[in-house]
């Protein structure tokens, strides 16, 4: 991996301190960084910001991180963006109920920096190559349609030709 790390993060955390800790740390690694405080307020900024990853935290107020998880895997424009959480929650139901609701991760807090840089680096980069072959696929799909299209052209011109010489 290069030491140019792209990408815009959302950080959601009832926790300020929380915040302000992970987007100092993500910001010096040259990501961009929203944040939210509640589960409401991450979902708004979700459309706006577009995000390449979503670090969420679990227990919060009015919506937790669970529901928050499970609005952003429903939505079309939303599902796949990664989803991490991060939160004091260390029993394995909840691990396993994140995973189940579309988790790409899952880390405990109190957390390592390193630790979570590079989670947070091997998922941009694998969201980004899954983008990439997204639009590779595409192409490949269009270009096969026009090749199709070619083709049966060709037959029927063929089968034009046949019927020429059939008639000479």
């Amino acid at each position: 991996m290069t030491d140019e790390h792209t990408g815009t993060i959302l950080v959601v955390d009832d926790s300020p301190a929380n915040i302000t800790l992970l987007s100092d740390m993500l910001t010096q690694r040259g990501y961009k960084v929203y944040s939210a405080e509640d589960g409401f307020m991450a979902l708004r900024m979700v459309k706006t910001a577009q995000p390449d990853l979503v670090l969420l935290d679990i227990v919060m107020p009015t919506m937790d991180g669970f529901k928050v998880c499970q609005y952003l895997k429903a939505g079309v424009d939303t599902r796949d963006i990664p989803v991490v959480f991060m939160t004091s929650l260390a029993d394995t139901r909840d691990k396993v109920r994140g995973f189940r609701l579309g988790a790409a991760d899952y880390i405990t807090k109190p957390f390592q920096s390193e630790e979570v840089l590079a989670r947070v680096d091997t998922l941009l980069a694998l969201h980004t190559l899954r983008k990439r072959l997204e639009v590779q696929n595409a192409e490949l799909v269009r270009s096969n349609r026009e090749l199709a299209d070619l083709n049966e052209a060709l037959g029927g011109q063929i089968a034009q030709h046949r019927k020429m010489e059939l008639a000479l």
